[in-house]
This record gives structure tokens, C-alpha cells and sequence, in this order.
């Protein structure tokens, strides 16, 4: 096994027998112990990669290797030595808690001697002890989530894949699942998640890779994706959008008080990323009023996730990549 890399993949492509072309070329390398958050657009490529690095697919172009493991040559190995949580549980709704975990257990050969106490321990791990003996099909989506968690960690493997393991849950559900995951991360997990919320991503992640079409087109720190928008963002909301919103356009384009930042239209009316909106958004301001557009909201924030995502993913920055710092990477961003 790599002392170093938890992943690494070079110039992979997968290519479906109709002729699809779901992994372009894409390399990316993980060193053990980050927790790795992997965004993109549905149709991007993001399950379809998940499953080339866990084995289940087999890449037509590039090589992979999971824990130091081949993914081609030593799928077994690769098998062995991860686990993956994909997005439907594979809980048994028929057994309780401490069941399904037995089961996992035998499944991947834990040693009778020490079943007892790893299903004890991720009971207590997952916040699950005090419903260990009672039928899954009681439990709700969070807690049969929270289950199937613990059943991919039976075996204690270095490396854990979860694919959008918290969609569909509820805001509280979702945060105890984050809470778990950093607790198995502290403990020297390698993670690799893919996920939907920007939110989880910023909040868990130590480094983020966006992937468009098939490829890595940016790769960070939450931070560094962050400063990479560039500036402030500055959001203004109208009153009757539908009527005025694109004299509002209009208005901002001809004011042309930004150099020529991009303008995004939102369902209350405009969102401006530039170097300059903290300076110039009162001229803005005033133009608008003199045309007589009202405006009813008027805010300048830091840019989030959200508008590197839109930025990339719309195919608006092809700026200069974004350097990693801790870990080597051929990559760029996206959401």
C-alpha cells in the first residue's frame, strides 16, 4: 500500500460502449487522511467516476490505483481495503440495527473474536446504541442512513467513498450524518465524497475538485475556490422583477460601473461578481433609481460555493487553475 496516496488516477477515460464519453481525462491524486469533496452538475461524471475508483467499472483509458492497489489488476485488493456508501441504502429493513452490522461483519470476514466489539463501537460511533435491537424498518431516513455508514466501516478501512450519502435527508438529519463524518476523518479515515451541497462541501471538506464534462476543471481548498470568483459579490433585488428586471439589466450593463463583470439574472433580480462592488455598487445603486427602477434590496457579500459552482459549471471561468497546496493535483474548479 502507497505511504502517501490514498488515490491516484492519471489521465483516466471511460468511454460506455454506445460511443458516450462519461470521463474525459481526469487525474486526480489524494493523500491519506483528506477529506475530499467531489462536486459537479448531474450528468457530469461524478457517480461514474465513484465507481471506476471502487472498483465497479472498469476505465477504457488511464490507470488507478486505490490504497496503492491497481484498480484493474487488483480489483480484490481495491475491494477490500474501502468502503462505499452509495446513494440507496443497503440497509435490511427486516434486521435490527446490530444485525445489519453483524451481517456486514460476516461479509467481510471480521473475525469472530472482535464482532462484538466493532459492532459496539460503531453502534456508539453512528448514534445508534440505544435502537441496536430494534427492526430497521423503523427507522428513519437519517438513522438508516447513519446504519448503512457503519456497515461500510465494519472492516476499518483506510478509505471510505460516500456517493451524495446525505440527499434527501432533512437539515438536522444531515448535520448529525456531517458530524459522524468528521469524527471518522479525525480518526485517520480517508474520505471521498460526492455531494450536491455546497454547504456540506465548504463545511467538511479540506480540498474540492469540480468536475465538467468528464473532467476536473478546478481543484482547492473551499477558501482558494472561494477567492478564485474574484471580489465581492454584490445582490439586488427589485421590485416586480418580472416587469423590470431587464430594463435592470440593461441599466447595470450600460452603467458599466464594474469593467464589464458578468451579470447573472436570479429570480429577485441581479447578482454582480467584481473586484469592484464593494467600491462602486452605491454608483450602481443611484443609476438604477435615476431610471426609476426600485430597489428593495441591496447587499455585498463574500462569494460562496455556490457562485464558484455557477461560475465554472456555466462555463464563465477559465481563469488561471488553482494551485493545491498539501497534495499534488492536475486539476481546475467547478460545482
Amino acid at each position: 500500500m502507497s505511504e502517501t496516496n490514498a488515490i491516484d488516477a492519471q489521465h483516466v477515460e471511460l468511454t460506455y460502449a454506445d460511443g458516450t464519453e462519461a470521463i474525459t481525462d481526469l487525474t486526480l491524486t489524494i493523500p491519506n487522511g483528506e477529506l475530499f469533496g467531489f462536486l459537479g452538475a448531474n450528468g457530469a461524471g461524478k457517480t461514474t467516476t465513484i465507481k471506476v475508483l471502487t472498483t465497479l467499472l472498469e476505465p477504457t483509458g488511464g490507470t488507478v490505483t486505490v490504497n496503492g492497489y491497481d484498480v484493474e489488476n487488483e480489483s480484490r485488493a481495491v475491494r477490500e481495503s474501502i468502503g462505499y456508501m452509495a446513494q440507496e441504502t443497503s440497509v435490511d429493513p427486516e434486521l435490527t440495527a446490530r444485525e445489519n452490522i453483524q451481517f456486514a461483519c460476516e461479509i467481510y470476514g471480521v473475525s469472530a473474536d472482535d464482532r462484538a466489539t466493532r459492532i459496539d463501537d460503531l453502534l456508539d460511533l453512528v448514534d445508534l446504541a440505544d435502537v441496536a435491537d430494534k427492526s430497521a424498518k423503523g427507522f428513519s431516513g437519517g438513522m438508516k442512513k447513519r446504519l448503512d455508514a457503519a456497515t461500510a466501516l465494519v472492516h476499518e478501512p483506510p478509505i471510505v467513498f460516500l456517493d451524495e450519502p446525505t440527499t434527501g435527508l432533512d437539515p438536522k438529519a444531515r448535520n448529525r450524518l456531517w458530524d459522524y463524518f468528521e469524527r471518522i476523518n479525525e480518526r485517520g479515515t480517508t474520505i471521498f465524497l460526492t455531494t450536491q451541497y455546497l454547504e456540506e462541501a465548504d463545511q467538511l471538506c479540506d480540498r474540492i475538485g469540480v468536475l465538467r464534462s468528464g473532467e476536473i476543471v478546478a481543484s482547492g481548498s473551499p477558501t482558494e475556490l472561494k477567492d478564485r470568483v474574484g471580489g465581492a459579490v454584490l445582490d439586488i433585488e427589485i421590485a416586480d422583477p418580472e416587469e423590470t428586471l431587464e430594463r435592470a439589466r440593461r441599466v447595470t450593463t450600460e452603467a458599466d460601473v464594474f469593467d464589464g463583470a458578468p451579470i447573472e439574472t436570479t429570480e429577485a433580480g441581479l447578482s454582480i461578481r467584481s473586484t469592484a462592488a464593494r467600491q462602486q455598487g452605491t454608483e450602481l445603486l443611484v443609476a438604477l433609481m435615476d431610471a426609476g427602477i426600485t430597489v428593495t434590496g441591496f447587499n455585498v457579500r463574500d462569494p460562496t460555493l455556490d457562485d464558484v459552482f455557477l461560475a465554472i459549471t456555466d462555463g464563465k471561468d477559465e481563469g488561471t487553475d488553482v494551485t493545491d497546496a498539501g497534495a499534488t493535483a492536475a486539476m481546475e474548479v467547478t460545482r
